[in-house]
């Protein structure tokens, strides 16, 4: 089940927005670690992570051709037991775009859109509460 729904203009980076989506997190302890893609290494969540003492499970993005380094300093170890987890989320985005609506935005306003993906949230809620039922 996602923990929060965060929803920006297409075309916006998902970097630029990882502390605001963080924030809507209400968790009852401070998590460990967050695994992500590679998609969010850069300094500023790395930095961001540090700071709150959460431990960062995201691979580093491939080099340039003819770049020998990204970084100064020790590069950040992937733990990758912990990263194959990352599925979750994969799947997650995989059912939510099962419903039609989510999967190709026919809505034009954002608040109805987001109102669709909190819709087929809730659907995937009470399906699994049915189903762990004996």
């Amino acid at each position: 089940m996602p923990l929060a729904v965060h929803l920006t203009a297409g075309q916006r980076s998902e970097v630029s927005q990882f502390e605001a989506a963080c924030a809507l997190v209400v968790a009852p302890r401070r998590p460990q670690r967050v695994i992500a893609d590679r998609g969010y290494d850069a300094k500023r969540v790395r930095a961001w992570l540090r700071e709150r003492r959460i431990r960062a499970v995201i691979p580093e993005r491939k080099l340039p051709a003819g770049k020998k380094r990204r970084r100064r300093g020790r590069p950040p170890v992937l733990d990758a037991a912990q990263y194959r987890r990352r599925n979750a989320v994969e799947r997650l985005v995989g059912w939510l775009k099962e419903h039609r609506s989510v999967a190709t935005r026919f809505d034009k306003l954002a608040s109805s859109f987001l109102a669709m993906v909190k819709l087929a949230c809730i659907r995937r809620l009470l399906r699994a509460a049915i189903s762990d039922k004996p």
